[in-house]
């Protein structure tokens, strides 16, 4: 009892300031982990009032739509796990961002056929997919949830409503964004002053995407997918808000490609380590593939007695294999025949960890071939090697746990710090 009532009051003290924030806490009846602040407190609030993981976990992410809009929000997509105690099972929601209809292979080439510079890509309409993020919210909350969008988007519109001061890392994102922001009205207006980056400790609020958050909290799915809200996004993407002198390619996002856009309820990626269960999020996310194949290539030496240097070289050198072959193989399964079963196979990673030696192999190591291990044997053709692109570090993750057990791992984005950079006229977001 003593325990618990420390805990309580470490959390109301540091709620209020009065305490160091510390990354680390013990108590019982869940767990909350995000990036910020604001955003483990909404989940915390929700468990308080009885919610579950699901609902904890989708306030959350509301709330760092708030608090950290260059990486998340509801203008983008995310990939949710979802342990369901009840039934005992792992549930997978995609709801990462699809192409608008109107999209066709020629879309990113310029007028010589060439490939289009990201970076001078992005910042376009024609870079805005149809997002995902609030059907994926409903999908989650109505299967699994216990709680609707009004209470549980309730403490992301008090953080919207009241602020909160803005932090280095906000600030440091915000810069680098600083051209991006620029060249967009509505962008400016929220995240510039004098055309620069808010500086740290600015009380930072978002009056409109609470009213947003309100809309959905009222009227569902349908009021951000059909409505003033979707027709918001279509002005913005069709018709950018540029500031004076700046020319953008516009977007060709419909009425129609927001209302039918689908969540996808898919079986999660299985393995096991050393006895172990592992879950994973499928394809079109290579998280759930990679993060297995490394464990399997891990599982091929024996650990006991080494020292962690040697174990950590082990799972770093695993993990290039395993990432060479996502960026080889991986991509959605919609559209492309991934070798799943090859990449999984055990016997594959037994292969492949031939190749790891005492040291770290030099350059860029090449993808292996998981073809010969396929259950089905109806090869497709082999894909190409491609250069690899920069892995980039643009997007957000939190976990949630409640007292019956249930566990949410969610993984959310916007592509981009920043996203497009335009915010939608009215929207916030």
């Amino acid at each position: 009892m003593k325990r618990q009532t420390l805990l309580a009051t470490a959390l109301m003290m540091a709620a209020f300031g009065a305490l160091a924030k510390q990354p680390v806490d013990t108590g019982h009846g869940g767990a909350v982990a995000t990036i910020s602040h604001e955003a483990s407190l909404a989940a915390m609030q929700i468990l308080d009032a009885g919610g579950n993981a699901i609902d904890a976990a989708v306030a959350a992410a509301a709330a760092l739509g708030v608090t950290d809009p260059f990486s998340c929000g509801i203008g983008g997509g995310g990939f949710m796990l979802i342990y369901s105690a009840k039934d005992r099972r792992v549930i997978a929601i995609d709801h990462r961002e699809v192409a608008p209809a109107s999209f066709h292979p020629g879309v990113f080439l310029d007028a010589e056929g060439k490939e289009m510079d990201w970076k001078a890509t992005v910042p376009n309409g024609i870079s805005v997919g149809v997002p995902g993020t609030v059907r994926g919210w409903h999908e989650a909350l109505t299967r699994y949830g216990t709680m609707g969008f009004d209470k549980v988007l309730a403490p992301a519109i008090r953080v919207a409503e009241e602020g909160f001061a803005v932090g280095p890392n906000f600030h440091r994102i915000n810069k680098i964004n600083e051209a991006k922001f620029a060249r967009f009205s509505t962008a400016s207006a929220l995240y510039l002053q004098d055309g620069k980056a808010l500086p740290v400790g600015t009380r930072f609020r978002n009056p409109e995407l609470a009213q947003t958050y309100r809309d959905i909290a009222r009227g569902g799915v349908k009021a951000f997918y059909e409505g003033p809200i979707a027709a918001s996004m279509v002005a913005a993407v069709n018709h950018p808000p540029v500031t004076p002198g700046t020319s953008v390619i516009a977007g060709g996002l419909t009425m129609a490609d927001l209302k039918d856009y689908e969540a996808r309820i898919r079986p999660p990626i299985r393995s096991t380590y050393r006895g172990y269960e592992i879950h994973g999020m499928p394809a079109p996310s290579s998280g759930g593939i990679a993060i297995a194949q490394a464990l399997n290539l891990l599982e091929t030496f024996d650990l006991a007695g080494k020292p962690r240097a040697e174990i950590e070289h082990l799972y770093l050198e695993a993990s290039r294999l395993a990432f060479a072959d996502r960026n080889a193989y991986v991509a959605d399964e919609e559209f492309v025949d991934v070798p799943r079963d090859g990449l999984l196979s055990k016997a594959y990673a037994r292969e492949r960890a031939k190749q790891i030696g005492a040291g770290a192999a030099p350059g860029k190591v090449a993808a292996g071939d998981p073809y010969p291990f396929e259950d089905d044997r109806s090869v497709p053709l082999r894909p190409q090697p491609k250069p690899l692109a920069q892995e980039s570090m643009h997007t957000t993750h939190l976990t949630v746990s409640d007292r019956e057990g249930n566990v949410v791992a969610y993984t959310f984005t916007i592509e981009d710090w920043g996203g497009s950079g335009i915010v939608v006229p009215g929207r916030g977001f």
